[in-house]
């Protein structure tokens, strides 16, 4: 694969993900305004965090589109959010984003050229991914 392909591929990629975390970030700001009843207190603090992070996991990811020369997409992922007040079905939908998310930034871990230091950029990302991954299983497992 020629150095052009490889970097459109990892543009491509980085896109996907960078639309999966706007649509988190929408996604984590509704919930954190919809969700009730006793959880609230608990819940509400934890999807505007997630919401946040969704913010700086895009601006990085930005970031590395734009230093290998690509342009990063302006609208989230068009996968539905959907609305609800029943935490159940928001920490379903939550986990499909997550888990979507950190296959896409594992998938762009594994391309040619990529570069030591988007690597590790997005390797982190990864990581927090997969650690939202983990604690939301926790959280379902109740």
């Amino acid at each position: 694969m020629t150095a052009e392909k490889s970097s459109q591929e990892l543009i491509r990629h980085l896109n996907e993900a960078l639309g999966w975390e706007m649509r988190a970030q929408v996604m984590y700001a509704h919930y954190a305004t919809y969700v009730r009843g006793l959880h609230r207190i608990h819940m509400k603090p934890f999807f505007e965090a997630e919401s946040t992070e969704s913010v700086g996991h895009a601006t990085i990811v930005r970031d590395h589109i734009a230093k290998f020369g690509g342009v990063a997409v302006t609208e989230r992922d068009t996968t539905d959010i959907v609305h609800t007040t029943d935490l159940k079905v928001m920490l379903d939908e939550a986990m499909k984003t997550e888990t979507k998310a950190a296959a896409t930034y594992k998938a762009a871990l594994k391309l040619e050229g990529i570069d030591r230091e988007s690597y590790d950029a997005i390797e982190q990302i990864y990581l927090q991914e997969e650690r939202a991954v983990d604690e939301l299983a926790q959280m379902m497992d109740s």
